[in-house]
């Protein structure tokens, strides 16, 4: 049984900002069983585009998917578990897999006069098109893919800072004539377990075919250290400058979204992000997580990488289930 909070089984992809691509190219940006639909195996997914393959692959398969089910709480009720839905609704299950992603659970690092700041301040969750920041000032935090992105964008219609705390890193989005993701494959680092090896996820470069780089050498964005503090609609930047902005976009990334684990002790640690090993959680069993960042390599959080992790979660539950 699948249960989805939302109204359709595409996760959070109808969510994301308009004109969202995928950074893969469909020939790189399958499940299991079922290629991305198109001709053209070597472009760039739309959102919309992502979000009706996920809805076409739900209906193919063999399973009991609800959607419109949000899940409130996971317990243990003698060896198994109990799930609690928002509705009030209860369900019994041996085994819980954690899927639900890190889209309800946008990061708000605590920045210098954020709390100040009395101007607009949005997550890129929240973010959808420039067309409501036409002729504005606006500052975008966020040294990523999603940050470079939306302040590019965002200056074709504003005047648009990206605020950082260390230099832009780009990556080649294609060498030697073939997409990154044909190296990363090809070579093997795509499926490499290094997860176990990270104490933390490294920041990812952002890819580019050259647009972004030379959007940024021309000013439009131009880029900053992150600002000092804040003085009510003003932003305070190092150089001691105090600037009018009228909004901040927060592109500073996402975090597990699993408060319906807290209940389970020892499934989550202090900062609510689960306690795992490739995916088992480490004091809970029964319990697994599909689609962490890094959970066992650098695809286990991408369309072509999730099938190879729910594999192998999958054959783990299915023994300690036979062992019960």
């Amino acid at each position: 049984m699948v249960l989805e909070a939302s109204d359709r089984a595409a996760g959070s992809w109808p969510h994301y900002y308009d004109s969202l691509t995928l950074f893969s190219p469909a020939r790189y940006s399958s499940l299991p069983g079922m290629p991305f639909p198109g001709a053209d195996r070597d472009r760039y997914p739309h959102r919309d585009e992502v979000a009706a393959y996920l809805t076409a692959y739900a209906h193919r398969l063999d399973a009991d998917v609800r959607t419109g089910r949000r899940v409130t709480s996971v317990r243990r009720d003698g060896s198994a578990f109990e799930v609690v839905l928002e509705d009030g609704g209860q369900l019994t299950a041996s085994a819980v897999v954690a899927a639900s992603g890190t889209f309800g659970r946008p990061h708000r690092p605590a920045l210098p006069g954020l709390e100040e700041f009395t101007g607009q301040v949005l997550h890129a969750a929240d973010y959808r098109s420039p067309a409501p920041f036409t002729d504005r000032r606006v500052a975008v935090v966020g040294a990523g893919n999603s940050a470079v992105q939306i302040a590019a964008e965002l200056a074709t219609a504003a005047r648009v800072t990206l605020a950082t705390r260390r230099p832009v890193e780009f990556a080649a989005q294609r060498i030697l004539g073939r997409d990154l993701h044909f190296w990363t494959a090809r070579t093997g680092l795509d499926i490499a377990p290094l997860g176990r090896l990270l104490p933390r996820p490294p920041a990812q470069p952002v890819l580019d075919d050259g647009r972004y780089r030379a959007a940024l050498a021309a000013g439009r964005p131009d880029r900053r250290p992150l600002f000092t503090g804040a003085e009510g609609v003003k932003l305070i930047w190092p150089d001691g400058q105090r600037e009018e902005v009228d909004a901040i976009v927060l592109a500073t990334g996402y975090r597990p979204d699993l408060p319906y684990l807290t209940g389970l002790g020892g499934a989550l640690d202090t900062g609510g992000n689960p306690r795992h090993r490739e995916g088992l959680a480490i004091n809970v069993p029964g319990l697994a997580f599909v689609g962490l960042e890094w959970q066992r390599s650098l695809s286990s959080n991408s369309l072509r990488g999730v099938g190879r992790d729910a594999e192998r979660i999958t054959r783990r539950l299915a023994a300690h289930l036979a062992r019960r």
